[in-house]
Parts: C-alpha cells; structure tokens; sequence
C-alpha cells in the first residue's frame, strides 16, 4: 500500500513540470521580428482566411481569396514589445501582442479576442487550392 501510494505521488511530480510548460507567453520584439522578417502569417480574421507577407522593408502585402491584396507597413515597437501595422486608410499605427502558448502563435489585443495564426517560410500569398 505504501509502495503504491509512493508511486502515485512520484507519477504526479513528473508530470508538474510537463503541465508548467504549457502556458501562454508574450513574445518580446526581436522574437516577434525574427517569427515575421520575410514569412507568412495564414489564418483566419473575424471568420475570413487570410495570408500576410512581411518583408524585411517595413512592407506588408494582405491578401484574402478574391479581394485584391493590400498594401501597408509593418513594424515592431520595442517600448510597446507589439508587431504594429499601418494600412491605407489607418490614421495611426494599430498593435497587438504575438503571444505563443502550447507552439501557437496568436494575434492579441485589448478590442479583439486572442486570434490564431501559423506562420509559413518566405513569401507565401497564393493560396494553396490555385
């Protein structure tokens, strides 16, 4: 009984630091620039799949199937430690939070719920199924 008893408790110790990993951290600016410089971001964007392009330039091409791709700039903002976006018809710089938990990236802001997306290497805009 005692052997058994030792043996669960020596179970459940191995496994707390399996559980530990398993939480949701905020990447700092230069890992948010070393995961975006010269990659793809494919997901989906309240509902509609996307794909976005961010070269090394401070440009970023956003493209969703049938619409025509959009062109904007892209930076990440150390005081802030957020990937921020400027778009044609933006008055001002908009930011969110790249948050990794689990080996998933997400889009994080204060106005919109944690949004997932996967990232793909170089210049990726076509779609799969063309």
């Amino acid at each position: 009984m005692r052997r058994r008893y030792l043996l669960g408790a020596i179970s459940c110790l191995t496994l707390l630091p399996a559980i530990a990993v398993a939480q949701a951290v905020k990447l700092k600016p230069h890992e948010i620039s070393a995961l975006l410089t010269g990659n793809t971001a494919v997901g989906k964007w309240q509902g509609v799949r996307y794909r976005q392009y961010f070269a090394a330039d401070g440009v970023t091409l956003f493209a969703q199937q049938g619409i025509r791709t959009v062109r904007g700039k892209w930076r990440v903002d150390s005081g802030r430690e957020q990937y921020q976006s400027l778009w044609p018809s933006d008055a001002a710089w908009e930011g969110w939070f790249v948050m990794e938990w689990d080996g998933d990236f997400y889009w994080v802001s204060k106005s919109t719920p944690p949004t997932p997306f996967r990232v793909e290497q170089g210049q990726r805009l076509n779609w799969p199924d063309q």
